[in-house]
C-alpha cells in the first residue's frame, strides 16, 4: 500500500544526499580553481622575478641615458603582453570553474526534477478524488521553477560569454596599445 509519508521521507533523504553531493562537487571544483590560480600566480611571480633581475642588469649596463631609455621602452611591450596573457589565463580559469559549476548544478537540478516529478506522479496515482487541481497546481509550480532555472542558466552563460569577450577585447586593445606604431 502507498504511504505518502514514506515516499516523502525517501524523497527528502534523496534530495538531502544529492544536495550534499552537489556541495562536495562544488567544493572540489572551487579548490581546483584556486589551485590553478595559485599555480598561475606562483609561475608569474617566479618569471617576473627572473625577468626583473635580467632587466635590471640590462638597464644598469646602459652606457648613456639614450640607451637607458631605449632599453626601458623595449622592456615595456613584453611586460604589457605578459600582463594581458596573465589576464586571459586567469579569465580562462574562472570560466572553466564556472562551467564546472554549471554542469554540476544542471545535473543536480535535472535529477531533483526527475525525482520530484516521479514523486508527484506517484502521489497523483493514489490521490483521493477531487485533488486533481492541487496536483495540477503543484506540477505547474515545478514546471515554472524549472523554466526559471533554465532562464537563469541561460543568462549566466551569456554573462560569462560577455565577460570573456570583454576580456579578450581589452587584451587585444592592450596589445595594440603597446605595439609600436610605424613612423610615416
Amino acid at each position: 500500500m502507498f504511504s505518502f509519508h514514506e515516499k516523502f521521507a525517501e524523497a527528502t533523504k534523496a534530495h538531502f544526499e544529492a544536495q550534499l553531493a552537489l556541495l562536495n562537487t562544488l567544493t572540489a571544483k572551487t579548490f581546483e580553481g584556486v589551485e590553478k590560480v595559485i599555480e598561475l600566480n606562483l609561475n608569474a611571480a617566479k618569471a617576473s622575478l627572473e625577468e626583473s633581475s635580467e632587466a635590471t642588469k640590462q638597464l644598469l649596463s646602459a652606457k648613456d641615458p639614450q640607451e637607458f631609455l631605449t632599453l626601458s621602452a623595449a622592456q615595456a611591450k613584453p611586460n604589457a603582453e605578459k600582463a594581458a596573457a596573465y589576464g586571459r589565463h586567469l579569465a580562462s580559469i574562472a570560466s572553466g570553474t564556472q562551467a564546472e559549476y554549471t554542469r554540476a548544478a544542471e545535473a543536480q537540478v535535472a535529477e531533483t526534477s526527475r525525482r520530484i516529478n516521479a514523486l508527484i506522479e506517484e502521489v497523483s496515482k493514489n490521490a483521493p478524488p477531487g485533488s486533481e487541481s492541487a496536483i495540477s497546481i503543484l506540477k505547474s509550480v515545478i514546471s515554472n521553477a524549472n523554466a526559471g532555472y533554465e532562464q537563469l542558466t541561460k543568462n549566466t552563460k551569456q554573462a560569462v560569454e560577455t565577460l570573456e569577450a570583454n576580456l579578450n577585447n581589452a587584451s587585444a586593445q592592450l596589445t595594440q596599445a603597446t605595439t609600436p606604431r610605424s613612423k610615416k
